[in-house]
């Protein structure tokens, strides 16, 4: 797999690159960034490709676990919150289910993003081609992996809450878009970051875990506000984490049967977009170094 992915490597790599001793502004690698995504649309789509072969061969259930996984979360946390602090909570397995499938996708995608670019250190060293196309491949692998795991989702609906199934449930790919748009600039960057500093990689599991449990996950965004009004000084942080606003729409068309929450997923998309041009000018400031460091 290694061999073929070189020479699909080798045949996008452009027959002359240009080398200037002026270094480009942040517009012109923004753009620069944007149109080797654009061009390189094939490469990324053999990367996404044999990212998913090899998840599926490294264990026995291959991406099943994509359908195995979220479920087992879910029941751990039903036991936690339900059983042992007793808070009942109507339909809870599906309530949590909202928050636990999208999250599982934003946590791999970030897990595997980071090492995304170390990990082809070789390729790296031999073949000089955009690297921008390694972190955006493997969120890519995510969305894949992510509507592996609407399977469960849609056997909970239709055996245990046929009450719940709605025209709603139609948008979820919308809001799916909107995450996919927050998690590849966090990809991007620390991809990255994790070129020079190793530990980012390590740092990141701490902060995604203690992320999850700050974000209207287990429990209703109603606690997420009054922990705002809790500690003031903390509330322009509370209160700006995208995921009150991803994990609310998600339940909303799936739980709730209802419309997302429009205006929220609006300015989440804007604000990912802005942060996504700023983490591809970072990424393409640090590029020219990779192979160097690695």
């Amino acid at each position: 797999m290694l061999f073929s992915l070189d020479m699909a490597v080798a045949s996008e790599v452009p027959s002359t690159f240009r080398s200037s001793a002026i270094r480009p502004g942040p517009i012109e690698l923004i753009r620069l960034g944007i149109k080797e995504l654009l061009a390189r649309r094939r490469l990324i789509r053999y990367l996404v490709q044999a990212d998913l072969k090899r998840q599926g061969s490294d264990s026995l259930l291959g991406n099943i676990w994509w359908v195995i996984d979220p479920l087992l979360q879910m029941a751990v946390y039903v036991v936690l919150i339900v059983v042992i602090f007793n808070r009942p909570q109507p339909d809870y397995p599906l309530f949590l289910f909202c928050a636990v499938l999208p999250w599982k996708w934003f946590n791999s995608s970030i897990t595997a993003g980071i090492a995304s670019v170390v990990g082809m250190e070789r390729l790296i060293k031999q073949i000089n081609f955009p690297k921008l196309v390694l972190p955006v491949a493997t969120v890519m692998a995510g969305v894949v992996n992510f509507f592996f795991g609407l399977i469960p989702l849609g056997l909970m609906i239709v055996l245990f809450y046929p009450d719940r199934a709605t025209p709603w449930l139609l948008l979820i790919p919308i809001v799916a878009l909107v995450q996919l748009l927050v998690t590849l600039p966090v990809a991007i960057v620390l991809s990255a970051f994790n070129v020079f500093y190793r530990d980012v990689g390590n740092l990141a599991g701490h902060v995604l875990r203690l992320a999850f449990y700050v974000s209207p996950g287990l429990y209703a965004i109603d606690l997420t506000y009054k922990a705002a009004e809790k500690y003031p000084l903390l509330a322009p942080i509370i209160l700006a984490n995208p995921w009150n606003v991803l994990f609310t729409s998600y339940r909303d068309v799936i739980y709730d049967g209802r419309a997302p929450d429009w205006a929220g997923l609006g300015l989440v998309t804007i604000g990912s977009v802005v942060f996504l041009a700023v983490a591809i000018f970072i990424f393409k400031r640090l590029e020219p170094t990779f192979a160097k460091v690695l």
